[in-house]
C-alpha cells in the first residue's frame, strides 16, 4: 500500500506567538531569547530572518544586521500550551502521530479516504482557525520527502509529491535539502561535482561506496527517495474508527443508517483484531456539504447497533437539515481524553 506522510511545521511558531500575543509587533523584526547582550536567539520571525538574524544567533550579530530587532523573552509554558492544542487537532484526523518537537509532527493518514492534499490543507485551516498560527505542510509517501516537502512554500503553504513525481523532484533536489547533510557534507560532495540529488544518482552503489563510504550508501538511497522509516507512535491507540465519503452529498438518513451498519461491523472487526484495550465510548461523526462537522458520543463498552443508531440520528439533528458528504463511526479506548460533544 502506498504511504500518505504529513509533515506539519509550524511558522516561527515562538516568534508567530508573540506576535500574536502583541499586535504591535505586527510586521516588525522579533527575536525570542537573548534579551541579554551575552545571549543567543532562539528564534527569529520572518522580517528579522530578511536581515540574516536566524535561532542560534548571538544577539550582538543580531543586533548588528538588525539594529531595529524586538527582543522578547522565552514563554515555553505559552509555547507547549498551544502545541497541545495543535497536538489535538492532529488527533481528529489519525492516531499515528510522531511529534518532532514542540512545532512539528508527522501524521500518517495513509488510511483515509480523503487525500493528503485535502486532509492537510483542512489541517492547516484548523490550527488557524483555533490558534491564530499559521503552519506549512509536506506531503508524501515517506517522511524524509515530506519534511522537505513542507519547507517549500513557508510560510502557511504546502507542497505534495506524489509517487510518480518522486524521480522528477528528487532529480532536481539540492543535496544541501537533505537531513545529514551540513556544510563540510556539502563541501564533500562539491568536489565530486554532486550539487543535486540527479548528481548523485549518476554514482552506482559500489561507487558512492567507495567514495564516501557508509554515509554514500545512505545517500544512495536518500537521493533516489526511499525512506521506509514508520510514523513511530510511543503511546497506546486513543480511537480506531471507519469513515466513509461519499461522492455526491446525502439528505437520506435512512441510507445513512444503511452505511452505518457496514461501517459499525467493521470497526467491531477491527477492535477484535488490532486492539486489547477497553472501549470507553461509541462515537458517530457527520461532515455536512459545508464542509461543517460534528461527533456524537456516548459512553458504553458494547457495540450495539441501537446504541449507533441514536447517536447518528443526534448528530443528523445537529445539521438542521444539511446533506452529508462524510459518515465516521468508532470507538474511544478508556486511556482517551474527550474532545468530542458528549451525548
Amino acid at each position: 500500500m502506498v504511504r500518505t506522510i504529513i509533515h506539519i511545521d509550524m511558522d516561527c511558531f515562538y516568534a508567530a506567538i508573540e506576535v500574536r500575543d502583541d499586535p504591535s509587533l505586527n510586521g516588525k523584526p522579533v527575536g525570542v531569547g537573548g534579551n541579554t547582550g551575552r545571549g543567543v536567539l532562539t528564534t527569529a520571525n520572518y522580517e528579522a530572518r530578511k536581515f540574516g538574524c536566524h535561532s542560534a544567533m548571538p544577539v550582538f550579530k543580531a543586533r548588528q544586521l538588525c539594529p531595529e530587532i524586538i527582543l522578547t523573552p522565552v514563554r515555553f509554558d505559552v509555547y507547549r500550551q498551544e502545541s497541545s492544542k495543535i497536538r489535538a487537532i492532529f488527533g481528529r484526523y489519525t492516531d499515528i502521530v510522531q511529534p518532532l518537537s514542540l512545532d512539528e509532527a508527522y501524521l500518517d493518514v495513509s488510511d483515509r479516504t480523503e487525500s493528503g492534499a485535502a486532509l492537510a490543507k483542512e489541517i492547516r485551516h484548523a490550527i488557524y482557525l483555533e490558534t491564530g498560527l499559521t503552519a506549512s505542510a509536506g506531503i508524501a509517501p515517506n517522511k524524509m520527502i515530506a519534511k522537505v516537502a513542507s519547507d517549500w512554500n513557508k510560510p502557511d503553504g504546502q507542497l505534495e509529491v506524489k509517487l510518480e513525481d518522486v524521480n522528477g523532484f528528487m532529480r532536481g533536489l539540492r543535496v544541501a535539502k537533505l537531513q545529514g547533510v551540513g556544510k563540510k557534507g556539502q563541501e564533500t560532495l562539491a568536489r565530486l561535482g554532486i550539487e543535486t540529488c540527479g548528481d548523485f544518482q549518476l554514482l552506482s552503489k559500489v561507487e558512492a561506496a567507495e567514495k564516501l563510504g557508509r554515509w554514500g550508501l545512505e545517500l544512495y538511497d536518500r537521493c533516489r527517495g526511499n525512506d521506509d522509516r514508520e510514523v513511530t507512535v510511543s503511546r497506546s491507540r486513543k480511537s480506531l474508527s471507519k469513515e466513509r465519503t461519499f461522492r455526491e452529498n446525502i439528505d437520506d438518513v435512512d441510507w445513512l443508517m444503511n452505511v452505518l451498519r457496514k461501517l459499525r461491523s467493521e470497526v467491531e472487526e477491527a477492535v477484535k483484531h488490532k486492539s486489547s484495550q477497553e472501549i470507553k465510548s461509541r462515537v458517530v461523526k457527520l461532515k455536512f456539504e459545508d464542509f461543517t462537522q460534528t461527533t456524537a458520543e456516548k459512553a458504553g463498552r458494547q457495540m450495539d447497533e441501537t446504541v449507533y443508531r441514536e447517536l447518528l440520528s443526534l448528530a443528523w439533528s445537529r445539521g438542521e437539515g444539511k446533506a452529508v458528504r462524510l459518515l465516521g463511526v468508532g470507538v474511544k479506548f478508556e486511556d482517551e481524553e474527550s474532545q468530542l460533544d458528549l451525548l
